[in-house]
């Protein structure tokens, strides 16, 4: 039975082959002929002519649409505005060079740089005329008895306060002095210049309806604190002391709108407050815990670290100096 079906398959295939074989030849021999094909030509010239100008018509009309089209407005993003403290030591321009380069891959982003100083210093004047930013340079002193001492530990005293509530202040004149109901769109975040940034959490903050919160790595003697998130509320937080705080939250794991900020213009930072207190002193008078809102996929990732510079080590630049052979004054580190 098997043998009888491949032999049909095999004069099937026998067959069509020489019929297309046949085809061919003939095609072959036609190729060769006279033909008086202009009568049939004819008409098919005057189509192929026809169907030309039709389509250089139709491109023409598409050229001038494209030429009077508007183009379509994008919706602008909100501005993301980062209120950074800053104050002297060697390692300054340092941290602010490696942040402002960060914040340079940030659209839409305002920089509130408040140094800890009398005044305006040169530094800083010229590292934000060179930055490329949309920034705002202002300067607010720390009050003397506020001030670290030489030995402290960096936990004793709030560091900051002053610069981040002037911040703050410039921050509501500027707005209510801006016309358009633009002017309270956007999101206030407090960067400090010797943390670690992604850029994905400046995406995560950006349309902040009130407070929204992710995790901090590497602070509080802890890999990281975080908000824990149940059913897409923050219940708790995951940290290492005193997990009674209103908020025990870093500096970094928060933002707030704008908005916000302008609606309550008492809200600020007290520098009395106890240890460890300071972001609940700013927090409590804008947002109860079930309004928070949790970003970093439920608070699971981190994307933001409290890193701090080693403080250089000066003993070879002292003994130099000693003898009059110190580096030069002159160069700006």
């Amino acid at each position: 039975m098997a043998t009888r079906m491949k032999l049909k398959l095999k004069t099937v295939f026998v067959l069509y082959f020489m019929v297309s074989l046949m085809g061919l030849v003939y095609a072959l021999m036609q190729l060769g002929q006279r033909c008086d094909c202009h009568e049939h030509d004819m008409p098919k010239d005057r189509t192929i002519s026809r169907l030309r100008g039709e389509l250089h018509r139709l491109q023409e009309q598409m050229r001038k649409s494209e030429a009077t089209k508007q183009p379509q407005k994008q919706p602008a993003k909100p501005t993301i505005f980062v209120i950074t403290p800053t104050y002297a030591r060697l390692v300054q321009k340092a941290e602010l060079t490696r942040l402002s380069q960060t914040f340079l891959h940030v659209p839409q982003l305002h920089w509130i740089l408040v140094e800890d100083s009398p005044h305006k210093t040169p530094l800083v004047t010229d590292l934000l005329v060179k930055s490329g930013l949309t920034y705002t340079h202002l300067h607010m002193p720390t009050a003397k008895d506020r001030k670290l001492q030489e030995g402290d530990p960096s936990w004793l005293k709030p560091r900051g306060v002053e610069q981040r509530n002037e911040g703050l202040r410039w921050l509501r004149e500027d707005r209510r002095a801006q016309p358009g109901g633009d002017n309270q769109q956007g999101v206030v975040y407090f960067a400090d210049d010797d943390n670690t940034y992604s850029l994905q959490i400046f995406e995560e903050m950006r349309n902040t309806q009130r407070v929204s919160v992710w995790p901090v790595g590497l602070v509080g003697g802890m890999k990281y604190e975080r908000p824990v998130v149940e059913g897409g509320k923050v219940v708790r937080f995951h940290t290492g002391w005193r997990p009674s705080r209103p908020f025990p939250m870093d500096m970094a794991g928060f933002a707030v709108s704008l908005k916000l900020v302008l609606a309550n213009p008492e809200a600020c930072f007290d520098g009395d407050a106890p240890m460890g207190f300071l972001e609940s002193s700013f927090l409590q008078g804008l947002v109860t815990m079930d309004e928070l809102e949790p970003k970093a996929d439920n608070c699971s990732k981190v994307l933001v670290w409290h890193t701090r510079t080693e403080k250089p080590k000066m003993k070879r630049e002292e003994a130099l100096q000693a003898q009059g052979l110190g580096s030069d004054r002159a160069v700006e580190v």
